[in-house]
């Protein structure tokens, strides 16, 4: 938990920038695997986190802007539930923790917000995206679950994004802290690549050092000698000779600020002379990105820089041909890259996308294509200070993909298909690092992760 004085700052801000009204913010409930006894892994909902930073289900808070005065509603724990959890802080102790001075137990909460909108009193609330907290609204505000998202406040949406783009010092800290952890997940997993594991020898090492860190991880691990599936979350393949494995993870800090990295490596322990040829396009790629970041400049714009870079590499193998500029233009190397070079981080690996990507990635001066590939760029908008985002560039061959691209002879003035057809049974290469947006230009995050082909040769061809 930070000082309380960042939380207050952050609820300060919030009003200023709202101005009137009562602000509702949602805890999120534990969420039952299979019984309601056994839950999952509880995860708070990350804006009543950077507002209000108490890590635990069963709450709820207001910040009335007219009255300046913010409000946490929860209730003490009983002796039965000390029998299970134990003797917990009191609800008092805890609100003065992150500087809020007023408690309220939990079912005043709907009396409270009643009397506001008896009053004719603004209540903002965020887009939900859990059905549980649909129907929270629903109960409190009485506005049905289907409209809850449209209902939510476009004021109050435009300033916690706006507030939570600009990570602050200790936040960065926060990430650098889950980039360590994430390091020596890496490094494990290099380290014990050889045929004849499965994929998921190399996932449990992984999670169980997020985990000894007292982490975990930021999303499901990706990890999969199939790379031409771009999110393969399945491990249940044996490692083979000749395979590449990309390997996409992070993990999360205890106060669940977010890592995420992807590095690509040999099962055999060294590269074949075609892999290296196209991973030294992604590296290439991914150094023209990261050099490119500064404040002001569009990262759409950075985005199509490492299309170029693709395209050129692919080019010179002649999987590509003709004009560069064109090809880029056009949409073809999309074939290869078809997804965005990255997204903003925070408390989300994918930061505020629970309250919509277009509103964080994009702005009133830059709306999404609809080019296939470029249309799944996350962030386009220009770069600001304190911005924390994702380089990820990658190469894959997806034969459904190939065939159905060859099939419409889609763009054959620029991709050479038969040239292509060699490498169907290639996979991918990704490569990612988190980069921080500095007042001069970039900062790459964390202990650096090898990523040249030697240095990742002289890890995996010892194991």
């Amino acid at each position: 938990m930070f000082d309380s004085k960042i939380y207050t700052d952050r609820r300060n801000r919030l009003k200023e920038q709202v101005k009137t009204g009562i602000i509702l913010f949602l805890g999120n409930e534990e969420s039952p695997m299979n019984y309601q006894d056994n839950p999952y892994h509880f995860r708070q909902d990350s804006s009543f986190l950077y507002f209000f930073g108490l890590d635990s289900p069963g709450l709820a808070a207001v910040i009335d802007i007219d009255e300046n005065k913010d409000i946490i509603f929860g209730d003490d724990v009983d002796v039965e539930d000390i029998i299970w959890m134990g003797s917990q802080p009191l609800m008092k102790d805890r609100a003065l923790r992150v500087g809020v001075e007023e408690t309220v137990p939990i079912d005043r909460l709907e009396e409270i917000l009643k009397l506001a909108a008896d009053q004719g009193r603004k209540i903002h609330y965020l887009p939900p995206y859990r059905p549980g907290t649909s129907l929270k609204i629903e109960k409190l505000l009485g506005i049905h679950p289907s409209k809850a998202k449209e209902n939510a406040s476009k004021e109050l949406t435009k300033a916690v994004v706006a507030q939570r783009s600009v990570k602050i010092k200790e936040e960065v800290e926060q990430i650098e802290e889950a980039l360590n952890v994430t390091y020596e997940m890496y490094m494990v997993a290099m380290s014990m690549v050889k045929p004849g594991l499965y994929e998921r020898d190399l996932v449990g090492q992984m999670e169980g050092i997020a985990i000894a860190s007292g982490c975990y991880p930021s999303f499901p691990i990706i990890l999969t000698i199939n790379g031409q599936i771009l999110h393969n979350h399945f491990h249940g393949n044996v490692l083979k000779v000749g395979r590449l494995i990309v390997n996409d993870a992070g993990a999360e800090s205890p106060m669940h600020y977010a890592s995420d990295i992807t590095r690509t490596f040999p099962v055999s322990g060294r590269f074949t002379q075609k892999q290296k040829e196209i991973y030294e396009i992604v590296l290439d790629a991914q150094e023209t990105a990261i050099q490119a970041v500064e404040p002001n400049i569009k990262y759409k714009d950075i985005h199509l820089k490492a299309a170029k870079a693709i395209a050129t590499g692919l080019k010179e193998l002649g999987l590509m041909q003709g004009d560069v500029d064109e090809a880029v233009k056009s949409g073809a190397h999309a074939l290869f890259f078809p997804h965005g070079l990255g997204h903003m981080m925070g408390l989300d690996v994918h930061d505020m996308e629970d309250i919509g990507e277009n509103l964080v990635g994009y702005d009133k001066k830059l709306k999404r294509s609809e080019q296939f590939g470029l249309a799944y760029l996350r962030l386009a908008k220009e770069l600001q200070p304190g911005f924390v985002l994702t380089a990820e560039p990658g190469i894959y061959f997806i034969p459904a993909l190939i065939d159905k691209w060859l099939a419409e002879k889609k763009l054959t003035q620029f991709i050479n298909y038969e040239k292509v057809n060699e490498y169907r049974d290639f996979g991918g290469v990704r490569i990612e690092d988190d980069v921080l947006v500095t007042e001069e230009g970039y900062r790459v995050l964390g202990k650096p992760i090898p990523k040249t082909i030697e240095k990742i040769e002289e890890i995996t061809a010892s194991s």
